[in-house]
């Protein structure tokens, strides 16, 4: 993959848990499974056969465009800890790079909705004064969202002491 956005070379990137990709391809397989049962239910009640094969056809079709949009946004994910700052990298149209100083976050926060709690991922969300400056890192173990959320907290209290 071709770096648009300039990042220092000695820059190791960290990536989200592979059981993200798992969790966004579980719900994407149960919502088509849902919708291609509610069509199958159609072709029953309605018997209209050739309506039910188009609408199936674009459900398949939706699913892989949407199956490779969710690729690509769980590939652009990354995130690297450097000395003074953090950087988190996203997008797969419009690529993004923030760079988070330690010194200005405010608060860290770690959650985890019911699919992520299913797949033992959490979201860590950094919180500065400036609301553009605010990234996230989805799909991290919970062990390791933790451990970068303790890390953070002391980075940012011993950088804001310092100011």
């Amino acid at each position: 993959m071709t770096e648009h956005v300039p990042v220092p070379p000695e820059v190791t990137w960290l990536r989200p848990s592979p059981r993200l990709w798992s969790a966004r391809q579980a719900v994407l397989a149960l919502v088509t499974g849902i919708v291609v049962l509610g069509l199958g239910v159609a072709l029953v009640a309605g018997g209209n056969l050739a309506a039910t094969a188009v609408a199936l056809a674009a459900v398949v079709v939706a699913s892989a465009a949407v199956w490779l949009l969710l690729r690509g946004r769980y590939r652009a994910w990354g995130y690297a800890e450097r000395s003074d700052d953090l950087l988190v990298r996203r997008g797969v149209l419009v690529r993004r790079l923030s760079v988070v100083p330690y010194g200005r976050m405010q608060f860290v926060d770690v959650a985890a909705g019911p699919v992520d709690r299913l797949f033992g991922l959490a979201t860590v969300q950094l919180h500065t004064a400036a609301a553009a400056t605010d990234a996230r890192i989805p799909g991290l173990t919970s062990e390791e969202a933790q451990r970068l959320r303790d890390r953070l907290a002391a980075l940012g209290e011993a950088r804001a002491a310092g100011l």
